[in-house]
Parts: structure tokens; sequence; C-alpha cells
């Protein structure tokens, strides 16, 4: 077990190399010159070369990256350029938000889409499996955005049931704080509750057909007992994969959700932050959401230890 976890900590030190490279990257890989990006069109050239120089610009770049490597690996992810604060406070005072945005939605789609996908299984061919497939390949097919405008449209502007935009912290009240969420999650949901059922339906079929079910079945076991004992633990593997698979649509979603909600989390700060070109706040929070996917994968993967210890060798 322990050499397993090792295998798989150290398997992602390289990951995370490669996408500090490719984060250090992004200032220069962007089309243009990025000094003079940042120092607008009125800008003298001496102001472009000020720029430069104090973007490092003007050294190598191996150079720049080893010491913004090393500042990295330090917790320091440089300094705003707009607001001349450190990204890592920024990032701190918007991480609440996004967190909460993406945990309610984990809970919500799980908690949905796993029993949907049983049920669908079950009922194979049937009205209920088509109707839930149906729902899964419409939850494909809607953008995040139309979702969320048609939810705040309904249940916010013609019921006046829950808020329409905007964030409560959690310090200030449970309800108050998951009232404002309740939205956001169903709407950045609906794609991941459908990845997850049609994959749980996919997979406890198979499973549905294997001989220890029907000797299960024929010693009288429940058929409640059959699915979600027996059935859903066998296939629990590749259904915890497409689970972790889709964090990255959560992160994907959240900047186009929380600019629908006008959620204050880090999903306005990156599109903020590329709408001014600032480089140093788009490296932080991209690096960041690269180092939190590839966390929860190295989670799943401890999971599968937990699920199916044949995994751990």
């Amino acid at each position: 077990m322990s050499g397993f976890l090792l295998r798989r900590v150290l398997a992602t030190i390289p990951v995370m190399g490669f996408v500090a490279l490719f984060v250090f990257s992004l200032l220069y890989i962007a089309p243009g010159d990025p000094a003079a990006i940042i120092a607008g069109d009125q800008a003298t050239p001496a102001d472009v070369e000020r720029i430069r120089a104090g973007l490092g610009l003007d050294r190598p770049y191996l150079v720049r990256f080893a010491e913004w490597l090393f500042r990295v690996l330090q917790g320091d992810l440089g300094t705003s350029i707009f607001t001349s604060l450190p990204v890592s406070d920024l990032i701190a005072q918007r991480i609440e938000p996004t967190l909460s945005l993406m945990v309610v939605t984990l809970i919500l789609a799980i908690v949905t889409a796993v029993p949907l996908g049983v049920i669908a299984a079950w009922k194979a061919n049937s009205f209920i499996d088509r109707a839930i497939m149906a729902l899964s390949v419409l939850g494909f097919s809607v953008p995040v955005f139309v979702v969320g405008y048609l939810l705040a449209w309904i249940f916010s502007l013609k019921l006046d049931w829950l808020p329409v935009q905007g964030y409560t912290p959690l310090a200030k009240g449970f309800w108050p704080w998951l009232e404002n969420l309740i939205l956001p999650a169903v709407a950045l949901g609906f794609i991941y509750i459908a990845l997850i059922a049609r994959i749980t339906r996919a997979t406890m079929m198979e499973v549905l057909q294997q001989d220890y079910v029907r000797t299960a079945r024929a010693k009288g076991v429940s058929e409640k007992a059959i699915l979600f004992l027996h059935a859903l633990k066998n296939a629990a593997v590749p259904i915890v994969t497409v689970i972790g698979i889709g964090v990255a649509l959560l992160i994907g979603g959240a900047v186009v959700t929380e600019s629908v909600f006008a959620i204050p989390g880090l999903g306005r700060l990156t599109v903020d932050a590329i709408l001014r070109r600032d480089y140093p706040v788009i490296q932080g929070v991209v690096l960041m959401f690269s180092f939190v996917y590839v966390l929860i994968n190295l989670i799943v993967d401890v999971i599968y230890t937990l699920i199916d210890p044949r995994i751990r060798y």
C-alpha cells in the first residue's frame, strides 16, 4: 500500500513540473509583445521597455523560469500588474466562493447521478431508462451558461424563490450560503450529472450480467441489496474514475458559471485577469487549478486501492 502511494506521489512531480513550465510560458506564447499589450496603445517606447524590464523579458528564458519556479516553491506567485497586490492574496480572497461552488456541485452530482445510473441499468430499455438517458443527452448538449440563464429566469425572476446572483460567506449562516449556491450548482452540475449517470448505467449493465448477481437473485437476496451492495461496489472503479476526470469540467465550468451568477470567485478573477492582460494572476490561477486537478487524481488513485485491493500491486 505505502509503495503504491509513494509511486503515485512521485509520478505527480514531473506532471507538475511540466504544468509549471507551461504556465510560465503563457506570458510568452500569447500573441504579440506582452509588454506592449500591458502598456497600452498610448505608451511610449520607453514605457514598453520599462515594463519589459519589470517583467524580466530582457533576460534569458531559462533564467527567468528558474527564478519564477524558485519563488513559486516558496509560495510567491508574483504581483498583480493591475492591482499591485500579491497574487496569492488575490487567490486567498476569492477561493472560498469557488471552492464552495465546486463542493456543492460535486455532492449534488454524485447524489443525483449515481442513483439515476443504477436505476437506468436496472430498468434497461424501459421508459425510465430512456427518459434518464434523454436527460443525459440534454445535459451534454446544452451549454452551462444557457442552463444558468434559464434557471435564473425561472426560479429568480419569475418565481422569486432564490437569489439571482451574488455570494454569501459561510460565516454568515449555512442557509444564506447555500441559497446563493443552489442555482449555480445545478447549472454547473447539469453536464456533470449527465456524464456520471451514463458511465454508471453502462458499468452497472455489465456488472448485472455477471454470474454472482444471478446467484444472489437465486438465493433470494433483495434487489436493493443486489444493486447497491453487490453490483455498485464492483462497478465503482470506472465511476470513481469519471468523477475524478469530471473535476476538469467543474474547473472550466466554474469560470462561466461565476460570470453568469456574479459570484466573486476564482473564475471571475480569471476572466478579469484575461481582459486586463494581468499575466501574473493568470499564471497563478492556472497553476493552482492544475495543482488541484492533479491532487484530485491522486486522491482517486488512493480510493482505487480502497475499492479494489488488487490495484495496489
